[in-house]
């Protein structure tokens, strides 16, 4: 064997030449270890082993026979010669590199003595590695990848670190001997155990001897590469060895089995009689009645075809395979042809095929012939069943309905109903003539086919046709009853609305009357109630020939009940048009003659009640249109008198109360009045057209009329009582009488804020300043110019003076209060201005006043009551008062 291009020298791959193995390597235990266990594995092959690997192999004896074991050939063993021999590459087909001299292997030289191991470990054990299209090294690296690829810690990337947990090395035994390895339990925390698991495993089962120690690889930072590969090569070499006996096995197992295989062939021709004994039961036709026994005998076929045949099938065609492929088999291992014995050639085979299908595809139409058949009978058979049925629910109660006289106590619109009905169900009866032929067809179409119910069918169809028959007979009858019962009741029916077309007016006319009759009438007049007897007497001129209207009516009644008797025939208990009887026209008619007489005496006593009504009337109008004008006058003159201001007060005073003497006097004419009213009301009179006075308004009238003189005279006598405490001249308190009458445009006696404002103006006082200032009479045109424009000064300045005028806040002034107010304002009056000058007498012309000075000129209750308010002033000295504050304060113009 030639070693490869590339490779001439494999030591140099790992370690260069021979000459150049490491020195460190040499003391090291791991590949001295190593090599020595590889070169005994192999010579123990030839009973001897090695103790010490320098000293051993120095004479050439124990080399040679190494090189002999692993390469097969015999060298010849020479003393002197022997190293020279071992060493020679022209002994071997696959020679060695140049090792240089052997005189250092001679002379124990380690160095060179393990380099020269390692050289024949590369050429023998690692260069034939082989794995793809890598080799050496690089081939038994990928296999080691690959193998302890699936295994769980495991990733080999080189021949030192990867190898330490010894998990590579169990994975690789575990691989290829599962048996032998509980990977699982495994731990790579533990190298020690797992690297000693798997070196015992691997001397114990697989042959390999221990070649490392687990100590010396765990203990080394990094295992030494070389011998680590030594290693992992003896198991590639020892698992390569069971794949090639394996094979070597399986290719005997082959060969056996082939020869097996085509006795079988030879023997494997049964299907023919499979064939002969199926087409007698594909040809066999037996009818079936119902469809489930012809589906039945179809799932049969069904199943033939999913179950039974494919197998066959396969068979015909293995058959056929086989034949051939025997046939080959036999030619190529160099025996005799195979002829099959006559009858049995594939041709027969396929001939006996050809018929099968044929018979199966005619039992396969036949089958489905024959469903189609029978769904057609099932079909028909069901739906005449559903056709009969439905024409029996329809038929059902029909003939009992026919034959019903249920029209002898029926009224016209009643029979009217029972023709349309009866219109109907003939329209209904013709559209079942449809489905009765369908039914006598689908019979007689059942017996064609040998429909095996037929019997049960053709008894079913004769009893539908039969009573098809019957109610057409009956269906004739009963429209010609019906027809003759109508025209009958037509006549009573048109006599019983002529009966309601007259009867409910007549009916209506008298309620109307019997309402007017007992209609309770309210009149006030006597023309109101002439009226009434006026249309009484027309109504009673009527009478007459509604009591002939009344017996035409009665007639007509009493001849349909006439026709009713002479037909036999039952009338309804009542007229079908109206509600009204001639009972109840009777009784009505009798009611109407009965209240006629009563509304004769309740009208004539109206009358009477009337006229004495008109009397009361007439009595007060005359006696209210005396009093009226009496009152109304009397109030314009004392109206004119408190205007006109003729005279002194006293001369008007005096007026006055002989006004007031002479309405007292009149008094008597009022009660006079007051007894006829209670007349009138007590007749409950509500309305007089003899007069416009009503007593109410005599009454106000009256009461306001005493009202106003007294009001009067108490005015001027407050106007002569003002005057004298006042010192108000005559001149003006007519002044100021003119003034406040003109302004009093309704004459109430009273003027409104906006009236009063305008009178004080009129009068020159000074709204916009002091109120004690009046102007003179050349200001008054601007006064009065400036009685829309007052400033807030003298809008407060009027509601100072409104708030005295008016201290109720009524919005009205009334003269005496006007006059009150005037008085204060155009006399000399004590002011606060003067109290203060009087107090500041009393204390020196200081700006206070103390409690022992008022003490002292004061009474003293009066003198307590000024000890108040205390003076603020930086003046002051202890208990000192401020009496400007006390003396404005009486004037309400401060705050205390």
């Amino acid at each position: 064997r030639v070693i490869p291009d590339g490779i001439n020298n494999p030591g140099s791959l790992l370690l260069g030449s021979v000459g150049s193995f490491p020195v460190g390597s040499v003391g090291s235990p791991c590949p001295l270890q190593t090599f020595t266990a590889w070169c005994n594995s192999h010579l123990r092959k030839a009973g001897t082993q090695i103790e010490n690997i320098d000293e051993d192999f120095r004479d050439g004896l124990k080399l040679m026979l190494l090189l002999e074991v692993i390469s097969g050939q015999l060298k010849i063993i020479k003393l002197g010669i022997q190293v020279n021999k071992a060493l020679d590459p022209r002994g071997d087909p696959r020679p060695l590199p140049s090792l240089g001299s052997n005189t250092p292997i001679v002379d124990g030289n380690a160095k060179m003595t393990l380099g020269m191991i390692w050289t024949i470990i590369l050429r023998f054990a690692i260069q034939d590695i082989s794995v793809e299209e890598t080799s050496a090294k690089e081939g038994l690296l990928l296999w080691c990848q690959r193998k302890t690829a699936p295994y769980k810690n495991v990733n080999v990337q080189n021949f030192h670190i990867s190898w330490k947990d010894g998990l590579a090395f169990n994975a690789l035994i575990h691989r290829h001997r599962p048996e032998l390895i509980e990977y699982d339990k495994l731990r790579k925390d533990d190298p020690v155990t797992n690297l000693n698991n798997a070196f015992e495993v691997a001397e114990k089962y697989l042959d390999i001897p221990k070649m490392l120690d687990a100590e010396d690889i765990v203990g080394t930072l990094r295992p030494d590469e070389k011998a680590i590969m030594t290693y992992v090569s003896c198991f590639y070499h020892a698992f390569s060895g069971a794949q090639k006996a394996e094979t070597a096995a399986n290719r005997i197992c082959k060969v056996l089995a082939v020869n097996q295989e085509n006795e079988q062939l030879m023997e494997d021709y049964g299907l023919l009689a499979w064939i002969q004994r199926t087409i007698p039961w594909l040809e066999a036709r037996d009818p079936q009645k119902t469809i489930p026994a012809m589906q039945q005998k179809l799932e049969d076929f069904r199943e033939y075809r999913r179950v039974h045949k494919p197998p066959k099938v396969q068979e015909k065609c293995q058959l056929e395979i086989n034949f051939n492929t025997l046939q080959t088999k036999l030619r190529l291992s160099g025996r005799p042809a195979f002829m099959p014995s006559e009858g049995r050639m594939v041709s027969d085979i396929g001939a006996g095929w050809q018929r099968l299908e044929q018979a199966e595809k005619g039992h396969e139409e036949w089958l489905l012939t024959e469903l189609r058949r029978l769904e057609r009978l099932d079909h028909l058979a069901e739906k005449f069943r559903q056709k009969a049925s439905i024409h029996e629910g329809w038929t059902e109660g029909k003939e009992v309905a026919l034959r019903d006289r249920d029209s002898g106590t029926a009224s016209l619109a009643q029979v009217r109903a029972l023709l349309r009905k009866h219109e109907a169900f003939e329209s209904d009866l013709a559209a079942h003539q449809d489905r009765v032929e369908q039914i006598a067809a689908i019979a007689q179409e059942l017996n064609e086919l040998d429909y095996y119910d037929s019997p049960s069918v053709n008894a079913r169809c004769q009893k539908i046709c039969d009573q098809w028959d019957l109610l057409g007979s009956l269906t004739h009858s009963r429209r010609e009853a019906l027809e003759k019962m109508e025209k009958q009741l037509e006549t009573i029916d048109e006599l019983h609305l002529e009966y309601a077309k007259r009867a409910a007016p007549f009916n209506n006319w008298m309620e109307s009357a019997m309402e007017d009759l007992q209609d309770m009438f309210i009149v006030h007049t006597i023309e109101e109630i002439q009226g009434l007897i006026a249309a009484h007497e027309q109504f009673k001129s009527t009478l007459g020939d509604a009591d002939r209207e009344r017996e035409a009516i009665l007639g007509i009644q009493g001849e349909a009940q006439r026709l009713a008797e002479l037909h036999g025939l039952q009338l309804p208990a009542s007229n079908p048009y109206t509600s009204v009887t001639a009972q109840v026209i009777n009784s009505k008619w009798e009611r109407v003659q009965q209240l006629v007489p009563k509304r004769d005496q309740a009208l004539q006593e109206e009358q009477n009640r009337q006229n004495s009504n008109e009397h009361l009337r007439r009595q007060f109008g005359s006696q209210a249109n005396r009093v009226g004008p009496w009152i109304q006058t009397k109030m314009e003159e004392i109206g004119r008198i408190s205007i006109e201001m003729n005279g002194t007060l006293e001369d008007q005073l005096n007026h006055l109360k002989e006004y007031e003497q002479n309405i007292v006097e009149y008094k008597p004419n009022l009660e006079l009045l007051e007894q006829q009213h209670q007349l009138v009301q007590e007749a409950l009179i509500f309305d007089n057209q003899h007069s416009n006075y009503t007593m109410e308004h005599l009454r106000v009238g009256w009461e306001q009329l005493l009202t106003t003189i007294a009001r009067t005279i108490n005015e001027v006598e407050n106007q002569i009582l003002t005057r004298d405490a006042k010192g108000i001249s005559q001149e003006q308190m007519q002044e100021f009488r003119a003034s406040f009458n003109h302004l009093d445009k309704d004459h109430g006696g009273a003027l409104g804020p906006e009236e009063f404002k305008a009178c004080l103006i009129s009068l020159g006082y000074d709204v916009e300043n002091d109120r004690q200032r009046r102007t003179d009479s050349n200001d008054f045109r601007a006064l009065l110019g400036s009685l829309t424009a007052l400033s807030p000064q003298g809008d407060a300045e009027f509601q100072r003076i409104m708030a005295v005028v008016d201290p109720n806040g009524s919005g009205s002034v009334t003269f005496q209060a006007f006059i009150d107010f005037m008085s204060r304002e155009t006399t000399d009056t004590d002011t606060a201005e003067q109290v203060i000058n009087s107090f500041r007498v009393l204390a020196g012309d200081k700006n206070y006043i103390t409690a022992p000075e008022l003490r002292r000129e004061l009474p003293a209750a009066q003198a307590e009551y000024c000890i108040v308010a205390p003076y603020p002033g930086p003046d002051g000295v202890p208990g000192a008062l401020d009496y400007k504050s006390f003396s404005t304060a009486l004037y309400g113009e401060s705050d205390l």
